[in-house]
């Protein structure tokens, strides 16, 4: 049996059942409309992985119509309790198909920054206007750093599981604790940007948003090695952002980027020393 799990964070909102009455268009699964945050992008995320690593059994667990609805029922009755605050939700699947969780309390966010039309271009005059509604708003920020090592691309930095040494070797380098507004960004062996310990980057290139270049099948030889996460793919698909790699030394401490995953959304983050 294998010793890791594959694994997804999503977020439980309440406030995401009222999306369709607030005008929000392409919000994909939330159309339904549910609490759950891109509910079939974190099962389309962990059924690519456990096709990779041949798990049969995982794979019927969440394959087809069938498995997304499986997988919402299983959410439907760890939330029926909770309340209507928002919860992070970690959900495991294992080889043999058995699903597992955890739950903790999660922070409100603004729609905005769930389902952006757009990510707003730097601008420092910006934080002084009103936010539109379907724009992320600028705060909190996150202080962004760059890892003082370089991480190889794996089988475990492409798919998201439970063997996450890496990841935790780079927080604990950057000093990251639980619940910083802090973030560290992984490097590669040709020193270009992976992507986040929990998040995935984008910055401002060529005047657009870009994130590193992620293919949809782990091959050690193409992409950053990053992961390909919902939220990234939700954006790439919206056309909010392009793919381009971005060199580690091109970053520039205090210029604008954002920072996206299943949990928080879009974030604004600006890079600093370490």
């Amino acid at each position: 049996m294998d010793d890791f799990h594959l694994f997804t964070s999503i977020r439980y909102d309440p406030a995401l059942l009222q999306i369709p009455e607030l005008g929000f268009a392409g919000t994909g699964w939330n159309q339904h409309p549910s609490p759950f945050y891109m509910l079939d992008l974190h099962r389309d995320r962990m059924l690519r992985a456990a096709t990779y690593w041949d798990w049969p059994a995982a794979v019927a667990a969440v394959a087809g119509e069938q498995g997304l609805d499986a997988l919402h029922t299983f959410l439907r009755a760890i939330t029926r309790d909770v309340g209507n605050s928002p919860q992070r939700i970690k959900i495991t699947l294992a080889a043999d198909g058995s699903l597992g969780h955890q739950i903790s309390p999660l922070a409100e966010t603004r729609v905005g920054n769930l389902f952006p039309e757009y990510l707003p271009a730097p601008d420092p005059e910006d934080s002084a206007r009103p936010a539109e509604a379907r724009a992320p708003v600028r705060h909190p920020v996150y202080e962004i750093v760059v890892d003082s090592r370089e991480t190889a691309r794996s089988e475990f930095t492409h798919y998201k599981t439970t063997s996450r040494g890496m990841y935790d070797d780079a927080r604990k380098r950057a000093r990251i604790a639980l619940g910083d507004k802090r973030e560290v960004l992984l490097v590669n062996h040709d020193g270009h940007i992976m992507e986040g310990s929990i998040s995935t980057p984008y910055f401002w290139r060529d005047g657009k948003w870009v994130t590193p270049p992620v293919p949809k099948q782990f091959l050690a030889s193409r992409g950053s090695g990053g992961n390909d996460g919902t939220t990234r793919r939700w954006a790439l698909e919206r056309n909010l952002v392009a793919e381009q790699v971005v060199a580690a030394d091109s970053l520039v401490d205090g210029e604008e980027c954002w920072i996206s995953n299943g949990l928080l959304g879009f974030a604004l983050g600006k890079p600093g020393k370490t």
